[in-house]
């Protein structure tokens, strides 16, 4: 017996072929090679930062790299972007790859190689800034960046909240709920975390990432077919790195003005 039903409205026009239907193209993605670059040579720093340690008992890396106020006012400048490739042992090294493996991947990926490394390592610049204005101690570590990431899910998700649904919400709550509990570990009597570099990378990456994040609408393109658009203008990519670099630049002029 035949499965069809004259009263149903059949899967096929009068050519005997399916409608087509519009197929909406997902938002352009690329690989992730700079996380991985940049995974692989943080490691690399901290193997010779080990062999340092092992066969003179100093850490010259830091030395020459890490983030000291006084090297910085004597004019290392430098030393306001390196640590974020130094860390103090293999916890602090491996915490940190692992968040830049789980967030970094997801930026790049949607934002591109250019804008995930200008975010990387502009909340490194910002977090160094602000530690080195506010905290009179020495630090180091990827840390910093990665508050800047966190910060960058956080406006992503919410500025192409329209496309998450209600999913938005619940992974706003989660991204803060993170935040607010690392911070508060680095409040804790006795501590050495860096909260000062948390607070800046993450101050750089949410301006960095409002300004020049992607931006999803749905346009057509190639004769009709509706897809995800980036509706961010390289002006404004441009203008977002000027921004953020120049007040940082300005912060970390306060202790030189002194």
């Amino acid at each position: 017996m035949s499965d069809y039903q004259p009263n149903q409205e059949s899967q096929f026009n009068q050519y005997g072929t399916p409608p087509t239907t519009p197929v909406v193209r997902g938002p352009m993605r690329t690989k992730s090679v700079l996380v991985w670059v940049i995974l692989v040579l943080t490691v690399l720093f901290f193997v010779v930062q080990t062999l340092f340690e092992q066969t003179t008992g100093i850490d010259f890396p830091f030395l020459y790299l890490g983030k000291i106020n006084q090297a910085i006012l004597a004019g290392q400048i430098w030393r306001l972007i390196t640590p974020v490739f130094l860390h103090g042992n293999i916890l602090h090294l491996l915490s940190n790859m692992y968040a830049l493996y789980v967030l970094g991947r997801n930026n790049e990926m949607v934002n591109g190689h250019l804008r995930f490394g200008l975010l990387y390592f502009l909340s490194a610049y910002g977090g160094n800034v602000l530690s080195f204005v506010l905290g009179n101690y020495t630090s180091l570590g990827a840390s910093t960046a990665v508050f800047g990431l966190l910060a960058a899910e956080a406006v992503f998700i919410w500025q192409n909240r329209a496309f998450f649904g209600n999913q938005a919400g619940r992974s706003l709550r989660s991204i803060v709920m993170v935040l607010m509990l690392n911070l508060m570990i680095g409040l804790r009597p006795g501590g050495v975390i860096d909260n000062w570099g948390h607070l800046g990378g993450l101050i750089a990456g949410f301006f960095f990432s409002y300004l020049a994040g992607v931006k999803w609408q749905i346009d057509r393109i190639d004769g009709g077919y509706p897809a995800f658009i980036d509706r961010r203008e390289k002006k404004e990519i441009t203008m977002a790195v000027v921004l953020v670099f120049v007040a940082f630049a300005a912060i970390a002029a306060i202790p030189f003005l002194r």
